[in-house]
């Protein structure tokens, strides 16, 4: 399994960003505006990503506010999520090859 990093930008008090970091890409998604459109494009990504094997993430970050908490909670559900969606793709060999 591959452990990814994911990190919280703050601009300003009015902008805060949640970037998780891939091989190459950096996907993120805004914390500070309501876009269903952007979070499903991230998380078509991250499908394809597990395609090629199991991916997680862990979060990286100092500041101890309310972005914190809020990333601290999305990225264990987003682990438990990418662990099931894993699990389903390899029961219904959908996962690549190993070249």
């Amino acid at each position: 399994m591959a452990t990814h990093n994911a990190t919280i930008d703050r601009k300003d008090n009015s902008s805060a960003t949640l970037k998780l970091a891939l091989d190459k890409e950096e996907l993120n998604i805004t914390l500070t505006e309501d876009n269903p459109n952007e979070v499903k494009a991230v998380f078509n990504k991250l499908l394809l990503q597990l395609k090629n094997g199991e991916i997680e993430f862990n979060l990286s970050d100092t500041k101890d506010d309310l972005y914190f908490h809020i990333c601290k909670e999305y990225i264990t559900q987003l682990n438990v999520e990418l662990k099931s969606v894993y699990a389903e793709l390899k029961d219904n060999g959908l996962l690549n090859k190993v070249k």
